[in-house]
């Protein structure tokens, strides 16, 4: 049974930096392409990043290109998007998918404020 688990968000202030992990069981990681979205308050899911199953590759929205990086981890099954620069309009649950199937974890919030 798929599943991923997405940890390591919080609390930072604009300009700060984070860093989203996200444990994936249950496949095969190493053959997967990934993907990281993101849901604001109020709003509908986002792209953000993702990345192919070799990591060679990888393709981010304009909203996080230049701050944000993704990549990733097959012999530890880990996906990983660093965040640097962080601005208020980050604030948001950030979820990794598989992309075969569509599954993704349950999500970890991120809220940049002064």
């Amino acid at each position: 049974q798929e599943r991923l688990v997405e940890s390591g968000g919080g609390f930072v202030q604009p300009g700060g930096s984070l860093r989203l992990s996200c444990a994936a069981s249950g496949f095969d990681f190493s053959v997967n392409s990934m993907t990281w979205l993101r849901q604001a308050p109020g709003k509908g899911l986002e792209y953000v990043s993702s990345i192919n199953m070799g990591g060679e590759m990888t393709r981010d929205a304009d909203s996080v290109k230049g701050r944000f990086t993704i990549s990733r981890d097959n012999a530890k099954n880990m996906l990983y998007l660093q965040m640097n620069s962080l601005k208020p309009e980050d604030t948001a649950v950030y979820f990794c998918r598989r992309d075969a199937t569509d599954y993704r974890g349950q999500g970890t919030q991120v809220t940049v404020s002064s």
